[in-house]
């Protein structure tokens, strides 16, 4: 894919569709439920390829819960999800592995996503040989590509996660899920962990790898500046519902919801002596 095609006019990769999490609530002797909380409820949007959708709002309310559940770590309550025309939800155990290797994630926590005991180049390595698409020397050929795609060093392999800065682990953590070469990568909050300065170099290359390999994003994240940056178009989640979605600079520079209103008003002014009208949060209305 190159970039200059428009990604508007991309088919829908994938598609979610009035999609539920809910977890139960259970209480007395014998763990009767009595309720259900919400976490995901009636949750639609879609990504085309080659497009970054930024997902953002508070945390809590249900952001990383949506990612999670369209990649099935966790079970849905209801809804659809269908990934280049495959039902996710309805895919056998045979068909989930080929989407494994289609649609991959990136977490928050760099350090508590690498298993410490392994090296880099095992923990790299090992989707590519669990998948069978490499072994022995070649896997080590790939990984080492695949460390300094990700600005870092072949010599990297042989050391522990450890042994990294926060933001080195982070491109260990990118590096992995590229192993498999798919085509969209769901990004929990990858930045919000990091330094400020690294934030910036991390934002820049997934928009370079993007804009590389063709790469579709799902872009978690609290943070509107870092949403602004790097998304093309911007959902809003308040309480496990879309309250708006749009382009960006719709988003960014008409928001019509009163809480889209007040995460955008809590971005730091760039000037000390800007004064900016906070809207409170607690104000805004489903």
């Amino acid at each position: 894919m190159t970039a200059s095609l428009n990604k508007h006019d991309q088919p829908i990769l994938l598609e979610v569709n009035n999609l539920k999490t809910w977890f139960p609530i259970r209480r007395g002797l014998l763990q009767r439920t009595v309720g259900h909380v919400k976490a995901v409820d009636d949750v639609s949007f879609h990504v085309r390829r080659g497009e970054t959708l930024g997902l953002v709002g508070e945390s809590g309310c249900g952001k990383t819960t949506v990612g999670r559940t369209l990649l099935r770590l966790i079970p849905n309550s209801g809804g659809s999800v269908r990934f280049d025309g495959v039902d996710v939800f309805g895919a056998g155990a045979l068909q989930l592995r080929g989407l494994r290797r289609q649609m991959q994630i990136i977490f928050q926590d760099p350090g508590g996503s690498l298993n410490p005991r392994m090296r880099v180049g095992n923990i790299i390595g090992e989707p590519l040989e669990v998948h069978g698409i490499t072994s022995g020397d070649e896997t080590r050929v790939r990984v080492e590509e695949l460390l300094v795609k990700c600005g870092l060093w072949k010599q990297a392999a042989d050391r522990y996660p450890h042994e990294f800065s926060g933001g080195q682990r982070q491109r260990i953590g990118i590096a992995r899920a590229l192993s498999l070469n798919p085509r969209l990568i769901v990004c929990d909050e990858p930045t919000s962990a990091l330094d400020v300065s690294i934030q910036s170099q991390i934002l820049n290359l997934l928009a370079d790898l993007q804009q590389e390999m063709g790469l579709s994003y799902l872009f978690i994240s609290h943070d509107m500046a870092v949403i602004h940056h790097i998304c093309d178009r911007i959902a809003v989640m308040y309480n496990g519902k879309i309250v708006e979605a749009g382009s960006r600079d719709e988003i960014i520079g008409n928001p019509q919801h009163e809480y889209t209103r007040a995460l955008l008003s809590a971005v730091p002014e760039a000037d000390p002596r800007g004064k900016k009208q906070r809207v409170k949060p607690e104000n805004a209305r489903m």
